[in-house]
């Protein structure tokens, strides 16, 4: 895949601008450093101050980025919070990246609370127009099946079964990204009462009315399992998988409200492989000159 077609794309609000920090070096250590020089980066905020802008800016740059662009947005006006114990309205933000601020045929959308480890850009290879690319969500595995899309496969037989995808890794055309919004949004005006997991269950109710959805092999998003198993066994009962770190997954999503640059997060092998990215990311931080501050326990 030409590097000069595509970007990724983060959303980054204020609380997620150390981990937003992260995602970049991890990003820049999964390309060549050739590749590095045709690939865009796009950041989308609510807050973000221009200082903040500039360190994101600056590190992209250190790492070779050939292309960095930051914009404030708003949410969607129909967005609804069904679940805001850990997550905020800038989850929203991932549907309003548009063709003019990409500037690249292709997005690659990648969540701010994950290790990138390998190349992302593969999925793109089988990515046809109008599709959109995303990987079946370890927790919520199937409609009918798991607490996400409550009553819809009651509502709609025939989706009962149907698989359910997680919206922290996406491809999309970037000519495609004004139907997904607009998809997005009449679900949140017409089926509101099927949301549970915010932008996600809406983003759902699209693909599974539309069909647009190009299956990504799970090594793409692999969540990591470690933290719950410290607290319980539940995730035995849903995850069929081996529930040991898989070494050849491209990206490990740290999903739910523990975080590893949390101090209280379990310290399980991805947790520290995440916490060794992250004291790199902040020692770039540093040589920039920049004063920022690094998460408690770090050190």
């Amino acid at each position: 895949m030409d590097t000069a077609v595509y970007a990724f794309g983060l959303c980054i609000d204020r609380h997620y601008l150390t981990p937003g920090l992260a995602v970049i070096a991890g990003l820049a250590d999964s390309l060549t450093l050739s590749a590095r020089g045709d690939a865009a980066l796009r950041v989308l905020t609510l807050d973000l101050s221009p200082a903040h802008a500039l360190l994101l800016s600056d590190l992209a740059k250190r790492a070779s980025f050939g292309s960095f662009d930051l914009a404030h947005r708003s949410p969607l006006r129909v967005s609804r919070m069904a679940d805001v114990s850990y997550i905020t309205v800038t989850t929203y933000l991932r549907f309003e990246f548009t063709e003019a601020f990409v500037r690249r045929p292709y997005l690659i959308y990648v969540d701010a609370d994950t290790l990138v480890r390998g190349n992302l850009t593969t999925p793109l290879n089988t990515l046809k127009p109008g599709e959109l690319g995303a990987v079946p969500d370890e927790f919520n595995p199937a409609v009918g099946e798991c607490p996400a899309l409550p009553g819809a496969a009651e509502r709609w037989p025939h989706l009962k079964g149907r698989p359910y995808y997680n919206a922290g890794l996406l491809w999309a055309h970037t000519a495609d990204l004004p139907d997904i919004r607009r998809g997005v949004e009449r679900a949140l005006v017409r089926q509101r009462r099927h949301i549970l997991h915010n932008d996600q269950d809406a983003l759902n109710l699209w693909l599974l009315h539309t069909g647009r959805v190009r299956p990504v092999g799970a090594g793409y998003n692999r969540f990591e399992v470690g933290r719950y198993l410290e607290r319980g066994n539940w995730v035995r009962r849903v995850v069929t998988r081996p529930l040991r770190p898989d070494p050849a997954a491209a990206l490990i999503h740290f999903v739910g409200p523990e975080k590893p640059w949390q101090t209280e997060c379990p310290r399980t092998d991805d947790v520290r492989e995440y916490r060794t990215l992250l004291k790199r990311t902040l020692r770039h931080v540093r040589a920039l000159g920049a004063a920022h501050p690094e998460p408690a326990g770090l050190r």
